[in-house]
């Protein structure tokens, strides 16, 4: 623009200047700006996170992982300590003189070693209670007890068929021995018989084990939080990348076949040692 005492002076852009009032950041658009970082920061520090390289991941999920691992390998030898107490008394009660007791016997037995065991587990999950009242006091049931309980019954079935096949194995002049001296036929199967079945047994004992170490990983589908809940868990808190699925997945793998292959390789040498294939 033009001064007014330069009349023919060239024009002056001079330059804006906003008004006090409008140069200022209201608090409406503090706040905005606000809820804008409050949302923004944590996309950002997740976007960080998932850029992380997979072996990474793993190993920044490692100890959570090997928390669960923990926990399928207690599932596992608490099922098979029930199991066998349980299978031993069944397994015994199939060698019964009574007829009645060894039918009965051998029925629970095919029962339980035909059905699946994802099927039991299920079974025992819905149908045992969330809790039980003894002498008016309420002890809770968590699922990882049932679960326990479910994975107990077809090693109790296969435990009773390992100690019945093992008693047979005896040569039947042992018994004619034994009975030739006198003794009577539990202090027979307990002091002669059951002795020297141990060593038949353990083989197949340890193969069952493996078996229901493996076969944990089944709780997941029923809601215990065991190793493979986790992975997938994981893997969710990752983003659920497509890269990661391997890894963490593979992960797991690892873990159980390091834990039941020195099992089976146990087995083979006692097989050896023992002379029972």
């Amino acid at each position: 623009m033009s001064g007014p005492d330069r009349p023919g002076g060239l024009p002056v852009l001079l330059p804006f200047v906003a008004p006090r009032s409008e140069a200022r950041l209201r608090p409406a658009h503090a706040w905005l700006l606000c809820g804008l970082g409050t949302v923004a920061l944590p996309a950002w520090a997740q976007a960080g996170t998932a850029s992380l390289p997979p072996l990474e991941v793993v190993l920044k999920w490692a100890p959570l992982l090997l928390t669960g691992f923990a926990f399928n390998v207690a599932i596992s030898l608490m099922a098979m300590l029930l199991g066998t107490l349980a299978g031993t008394g069944l397994g015994l009660a199939m060698l019964a003189e009574g007829a009645v007791l060894r039918r009965v016997a051998w029925a629970v037995t095919q029962v339980f070693r035909n059905v699946p065991w994802l099927v039991l587990l299920f079974f025992v999950m819905f149908l045992v209670p969330f809790q039980v009242t003894v002498f008016g006091l309420r002890v809770p049931l968590p699922d990882w007890v049932k679960a326990t309980f479910g994975f107990s019954l077809p090693v109790m079935a296969n435990v009773a068929e390992i100690v019945r096949g093992a008693v047979r194995s005896v040569p039947t002049t042992q018994w004619e021995a034994a009975e030739s001296l006198a003794f009577t036929r539990r202090q027979i199967l307990w002091r002669i018989i059951l002795p020297q079945c141990a060593k038949r047994m353990l083989p197949p004992w340890m193969n069952v084990y493996a078996l229901i170490a493996m076969a944990t990983v089944q709780a997941s589908i029923v809601g215990v939080t065991e190793m493979l809940t986790l992975t997938a868990q994981v893997h969710a808190a990752e983003g659920g990348r497509p890269e990661l699925f391997a890894p963490l997945y593979g992960f797991a793998l690892l873990c159980f076949f390091l834990y039941c292959y020195p099992i089976d390789r146990l087995t083979a040498r006692l097989e050896r040692r023992f002379e029972t294939r």
